[in-house]
């Protein structure tokens, strides 16, 4: 189950409103879920009690496993914690759960805290979650200290897990008004009884905490445009070669890291981070920024007021609202500098099998020499260009892709690089990555993080000659089989997955997604190394989704379901497959044309839009000049008669 990609939900809901329902049809369409009940058993002389409970149970499918909670409320935070990625639990309720909290069999005890403790695993769940919890705050104050505990306890804890959630839904009446995020498709609660699916909400662009990022001007002005073929009068003369594109050279830092790889330049750390100075690290947990709140539904609601012959930019739309949101204004601009982010980084064993030994560093030194097809879109698109490399990623069937150290180093360099750019001016990240075994990585990282299937989410192996080999694309399933039978007991925290089976290609593609989100950057994710890096930096800060953009899935399984997670929709569906990095660039002239379309067009007439009646002093006039009379029409001017009257 994935509402859209949220996997943490919280339905809020008064009494008798059809809250639980909805929740329940939420999960309808997963194989197995968890029912985790929160209240105490009705009482022997509480028969209107007992008659609810079982109206619940006789609506639970027989697939379902009931877990009860009434025995110690702080269970709830650690059966939630312990919950695997593939598990799918429905939490029903938190009104039941704070009344045992606050039963004087479990006093003294800190309440803020248990709450505190809940929104937390909540947080930091891998599992699809979804709770139920009545909405107490709209009645009038009760009357009574026990109630007023009561109505307090359950506000603190309903605001931290919406808080702690990725979607927040209130169900009124039977019908469900999503408050988080803003904007979503309606969808409605089936009948009492009934086991109809519910249209899960749409996504949206616009988050809370508005802002943008400053307008940094580059040192060297904006990256010039191709100005493509030139044409001297009826005969077409040859194209001319596209301009090379600006290829970076990573910068070392000034110091050597003291980790234990410091002699590769991609460990160093990252000086510029701005929780360093605090002492912190990278972690779970981090409080990054949002695109704006209001900017990306006000740019939206604005296309539908130009005065465009048509219907409109259809499904584009989306890139409107996406880029007026990361840039805070309900206007946005074409992104005037684009700087492309080629991760090279090889993974041995079983998951590069079928790959041609050297292709990948091939394809690195083509796009460092601005040749290939990544550096001729690059240049097309007046982009700049870095190719970054990654340690080699150990067999992940046998051994772990990384060490600990690797991974803290790897995530501070992809902050680094993503700073870099941001100082530049950069306004428009591309993440590409180029290696062998990249696709096995991704398909590992899903599997521990969204419970995939491995076959399910890993494309056809197309050898040198063009053919596809299935005996390659058996051994990578089986590598990634037992990789993952491997790290079974092993931890699912981000950093754990980066070592045991992401690499280096993964883990510096999230360190770019959170340095980026860190700098209100957007980047624009392709290919399987940036979606699972997206599902990884989902732990870390789950703000980071929000800032990146897929163009096209390219048809890529892998890409299909991690963009469904993320709540990442792509714009096109051209099955692109240039290789990571070129499917975007290919994609991106198209959305600044809208951008700047949705930029230029002024308000319709009809809506109060200049009437155009008259010329501007600026453009020439093309009206038809008025005929004198029977004669033929003469444009020249008639001289003025002294008489007032006009020759005839």
């Amino acid at each position: 189950m994935s509402v859209d990609g949220w996997n943490t939900v919280l339905v809020l809901g008064g009494i008798r409103s059809g809250k639980s329902e909805f929740a329940e049809s939420l999960v309808a369409d997963a194989p197995q879920v968890r029912y985790v009940a929160t209240a105490a058993d009705a009482e022997a002389d509480d028969a209107e009690w007992a008659t609810r409970l079982a109206a619940h149970r006789n609506r639970r499918p027989e697939t379902w496993t009931t877990e009860e909670t009434a025995g110690d409320p702080r269970r709830l935070a650690d059966v939630i914690a312990s919950a695997e990625p593939h598990e799918t639990l429905l939490v029903d309720d938190l009104g039941g759960w704070v009344t045992v909290l606050l039963d004087p069999a479990h006093q003294p005890a800190d309440d803020t805290a248990t709450i505190a403790e809940l929104a937390t695993a909540i947080r930091e769940s891998p599992a699809r979650l979804v709770l139920v919890s009545p909405e107490v705050g709209l009645s009038l104050v009760p009357t009574t200290p026990l109630g007023r505990a009561f109505t307090d306890a359950l506000g603190a804890a309903n605001r931290a897990v919406a808080d702690a959630c990725d979607a927040v839904v209130l169900v009124v009446a039977g019908q469900p008004a999503w408050l988080k995020p803003a904007a979503p498709r309606p969808a409605t609660v089936p009948a009492p009884g009934s086991t109809a699916g519910i249209p899960a909400p749409g996504s949206t662009a616009g988050i809370p905490a508005p802002g943008s990022p400053s307008a940094v001007p580059t040192p060297h002005g904006p990256a010039p445009q191709h100005a493509g073929p030139q044409h001297a009068g009826p005969q077409h003369a040859a194209p001319e070669p596209a301009a090379l594109p600006d290829v970076l050279t990573p910068t070392l830092p000034p110091e050597p890291s003291p980790a234990a790889d410091a002699g590769t330049p991609w460990s160093a750390p990252t000086m510029a981070l701005p929780m360093l100075a605090t002492g912190l690290v990278i972690q779970p947990g981090m409080e990054l920024p949002m695109p704006d709140e209001y900017a990306g539904p006000q740019a939206v609601d604005r296309l539908a007021t130009l005065d465009v012959p048509g219907a409109g930019l259809g499904v584009l739309d989306r890139v409107v609202g996406f880029a007026a949101a990361t840039q805070g204004t309900p206007t946005p601009v074409p992104w005037d500098s684009v700087r492309v982010l080629l991760v090279h980084g090889d993974h041995s064993g079983g998951a590069a099998a079928g790959t041609v030994p050297g292709e990948s560093a091939r394809r690195a030194r083509q796009a460092r020499a601005g040749k290939g097809a990544l550096a001729r879109l690059a240049a097309e698109s007046g982009a700049s260009l870095q190719v970054v490399d990654a340690p080699t990623a150990g067999p992940i069937e046998t051994a772990p892709a990384l060490t600990p150290e690797q991974v803290e180093s790897a995530l501070r360099h992809g902050w680094r690089l993503a700073e870099q750019a941001a100082d530049a001016g950069v306004r428009l990240l591309v993440l590409g990555a180029c290696g062998a075994g990249t696709e096995a990585a991704a398909a590992a990282v899903l599997a521990a993080t969204a419970g995939a299937e491995p076959p399910a989410v890993l494309g056809r192996v197309l050898n040198g000659a063009g053919e596809y080999d299935d005996a390659a694309w058996m051994v990578r399933c089986a590598a990634v089989r037992d990789a993952l039978h491997r790290t079974r007991r092993s931890p699912r925290g981000a950093k754990d997955v980066l070592a045991e089976l992401g690499g280096g290609d993964v883990a510096v593609a999230t360190g770019v997604l959170l340095g980026a989100t860190a700098r209100r950057l957007p980047v624009m994710v392709d290919g399987p190394v940036g979606v699972a890096a997206g599902m990884v930096s989902r732990d870390l800060a789950g703000q980071a989704r929000h800032w990146c953009l897929l163009a096209d899935h390219g048809g890529h399984p892998a890409v299909r379901l991690a963009a469904d997670v993320l709540g990442l929709t792509p714009l096109l569906d051209l099955r692109l497959d240039l290789g990571e990095g070129a499917n975007a660039l290919a994609a991106l002239p198209l959305l600044r044309s809208v951008l700047a379309l949705a930029a230029a067009l002024p308000t319709h007439p009809a809506l109060g839009g200049d009437q155009d009646d008259e010329p501007a002093d600026d453009e020439p006039d093309f009206r038809e000049p008025e005929p004198d009379g029977p004669g033929p029409t003469s444009t020249e001017p008639e001289p003025a008669d002294p008489t007032g009257w006009r020759a005839g």
